[in-house]
């Protein structure tokens, strides 16, 4: 599998994974295990983190469907608009140096 830009600055940490993520699929909700099994993180591990990522807010409920609550980006919060911007910068910054290389 190969790396997306967001994690080859950033690293590879669990809660980046989750964040990277998000920020790849901006337009659609998933539940904890959706976001779990797409970032590649352990269902433990992701419980860990999880309520810190809900408190500042990078993620926001969007409903329930049957015990499942589905979550999606928070488009709204300043943090999360700062996240898409840096990865839109790191990714046209990495698309132009692998431009000049080729």
């Amino acid at each position: 599998m190969e790396k997306s830009s967001f994690s080859l600055v950033f690293g590879d940490a669990p809660v980046l994974r989750v964040v990277d993520f998000l920020l790849d699929n901006q337009e659609f909700d998933y539940s904890l295990t959706d976001i779990a099994k797409g970032a590649s993180v352990g269902w433990t591990t992701i419980h860990q983190f999880w309520p810190h990522v809900t408190k500042i807010g990078l993620v926001r409920k969007t409903r329930r469907v049957g015990r499942a609550e589905l979550y999606k980006l928070n488009q709204d919060s300043p943090i999360v608009q700062k996240l898409i911007d840096v990865d839109m910068a790191v990714s046209k910054a990495l698309l132009q140096k692998k431009k000049v290389v080729a």
